[in-house]
């Protein structure tokens, strides 16, 4: 049987800088925290001292993800828990429970995507999106039918077309009324607001 890879080592220096010790490079924390995701394991030794500072390091990485604003992963509930575990005579519990309860979710986590996605019947962002798409449909045709120069024999609104080809007849009203202004403003406006919403989904659903 092969030998499991051993962790790289990274090793800090005194001005803060890590080591990546298999590349022979330095490294920052967003690398590291990329090295997590990929699944690559490390382990970080203070260079001087030789002490073991991963779980120092990992904190580390999470202050700063946390830091970056957006979404986070720890709410303040579960923050102020944690905390007052400290201390307690629970405390030696919690390590071993928090472990056990990340790696369930590890595992069921393909599952959960799943369900989540029959939930919405599929990808809820495509599903906002398609919604988006049918809304703006709607204003495009009600602006069509308030736009006096794009009405014609197909259009909303417009004469129907007259039989074996003749002219259709002209009526008192064949001469257009004058759209409501203040209408088709309002109906641009709300066709730019569902506009943005459709671009801001597509961000997220890439």
């Amino acid at each position: 049987m092969a030998s499991e890879k051993p962790p790289t080592v990274i090793k800090k220096y005194a001005n803060r800088r890590l080591y990546h010790t298999g590349t022979s490079t330095y490294v920052t924390l967003d690398d590291l925290g990329r090295m997590v995701r990929q699944g690559e394991d490390f382990v970080v030794y203070d260079a001087k001292t030789g002490e073991d500072i991963t779980r120092q390091v990992l904190t580390l990485i999470i202050f700063e993800e946390e830091s970056k604003g957006g979404q986070t992963l720890l709410p303040i509930p579960f923050l102020r828990q944690l905390i007052s575990f400290y201390g307690d005579s629970l405390q030696v519990v919690v390590p071993q429970y928090l472990v056990m309860s990340m790696s369930q979710f590890a595992r069921n986590q393909e599952q959960m995507r799943k369900y989540l996605q029959n939930a919405f019947g599929f990808n809820p962002f495509q599903q906002f999106e398609a919604m988006g798409k049918q809304n703006m449909a709607m204003f495009e045709k009600a602006m069509r039918m308030f736009n006096p120069f794009q009405l014609g024999p197909n259009a909303p609104g417009g004469p129907p077309p007259a039989a074996n080809g003749q002219e259709s007849p002209k009526t008192e009203t064949s001469a257009a009324t004058p759209p409501n202004e203040g209408a088709i403003d309002d109906l641009k406006h709300k066709l730019d607001e569902l506009q943005s919403q459709l671009a801001e989904l597509s961000k997220k659903s890439t």
